[in-house]
């Protein structure tokens, strides 16, 4: 008996000391494993570049024709009138929609001095997520951006061909968006 009840007066002391704890602001629900995972998931994903954070073929294809664009510096008004008018017919958006999409695939592709290591990480993320024939609309939207103003340049040319060498694309072609 005298057994027992040392360890009932064991155990009231433990869950009253942790009490005491948390009056005092220290929570030892932190030191669950499961928690902390959620914590770290979740940090992970609110620090992280939000570029990474895109699924949607469309959206990946406006980043990556955006990037092409912007590559050599500032979109100029002739690369944002291809931008659109090739967002508009290849993915079926109107007048407002398009310009949304490329204002919000600017601003996520940010600095132009990281964009080769933003799609680097774009592309592995998202392997096999497009169809062979949105791959082929892909290259062609992104040769006729480069292709606006004149001949594309050295840095242009070595973009496309690193996109096209992740999708599988040969140069040439027009495919859909469905």
């Amino acid at each position: 008996m005298h057994v027992i009840l040392g360890l009932l007066g064991t155990v009231v002391t433990i869950l009253y000391l942790f009490h005491r704890l948390a009056e005092m602001g220290i929570d030892l629900g932190g030191l669950n494993p499961f928690y902390w995972r959620r914590r770290r998931a979740w940090r992970k994903r609110y620090e992280g570049d939000p570029i990474y954070a895109v699924e949607d073929p469309m959206e990946i294809a406006a980043i990556v024709i955006g990037a092409v664009a912007k590559i050599e510096g500032d979109i100029t008004a002739e690369q944002k009138r291809t931008l659109l008018s090739e967002f508009a017919n290849r993915f079926s958006l109107g007048d407002r929609e398009a310009s949304h999409l490329l204002g919000s695939a600017t601003h996520l592709l940010g600095q132009p001095q990281v964009i080769e290591n933003q799609l680097d990480g774009l592309f592995e993320r998202n392997k096999g997520l497009f169809s062979a024939e949105q791959a082929e609309s892909l290259a062609s939207m992104m040769q006729k951006v480069a292709s606006a103003e004149g001949t594309p340049s050295d840095a242009q040319i070595a973009l496309m061909a690193n996109v096209r060498d992740r999708l599988g694309v040969a140069p040439g072609g027009d495919g859909l968006w469905g």
